[in-house]
This record gives C-alpha cells, structure tokens and sequence, in this order.
C-alpha cells in the first residue's frame, strides 16, 4: 500500500483565470484547496493555516526564498514552501500538498490524502 491515496483530477478554472503570483481557494471533493500560479508552475495546497486553523493560505503573499516558491500566511507570516506543504519557520509543520497541473486550458488538481 503507498504512503497516501489519490483521487482523481478536478478541474478548477480556466488558466487564464488564474493572475500570476496570486492564490485562489477552491473546493475540490469537499476540501478548500489553494491554487497558486508562479514562473515555477502550479501549486496546489490545503487552504487552512495550520497554526490558526483559518482558511486563509489562497489569500497569503506568494514569493521565494532561497529560490523556493513560497507562500506566507496572511495572518501570522508563516511561509510555507509550495512544492513540499513544509513551513521553513516552524520545524514540525506542514500544510498538505495537492497535485496540480493545466490540462486543454483547464487548471486541473488531484487531492492527496495521507494515511
């Protein structure tokens, strides 16, 4: 069995809809994702802060360090790392990363489930 379970691919939006460097929140099979579009790529992760428990992280400012996409929490600054879920302030935690990728125009996200 593999460390977590995927499900199947959501369309999201259109590319287009999506500004650069600017997160959306969407419901994908009942969980609030944040989708972010950078020069990287697309990014897709959970929507809640894990440290206060808002859904707030589509709404956080999307930036770099060390050349890693980031985005930081809009209420308490964590930043977190697009590509990994891992926050590069506080050891331990970690928001939960999805799959992304834009597929006919279409911004498509694929949940992964750990367990």
């Amino acid at each position: 069995m593999s460390q977590h379970s995927t499900l199947d691919w959501t369309a999201v939006c259109p590319i287009d809809r999506l500004d650069p460097d600017r997160g959306v929140a969407a419901l994908v099979d009942g969980v609030q994702v944040a989708v972010f579009r950078t020069a990287d790529g697309l990014f897709a992760i959970d929507n809640r802060d894990p440290v206060s428990g808002a859904y707030v992280l589509s709404r956080g400012i999307v930036g770099s360090r060390a050349g890693v996409p980031t985005v930081a929490s809009p209420l308490h600054k964590q930043v977190y790392d697009l590509r990994s879920g891992a926050c590069l302030d506080l050891p331990g935690v970690a928001v939960t990363r999805h799959d992304a990728r834009c597929r006919d125009g279409l911004v498509e996200v694929r949940l992964r489930r750990e367990g």
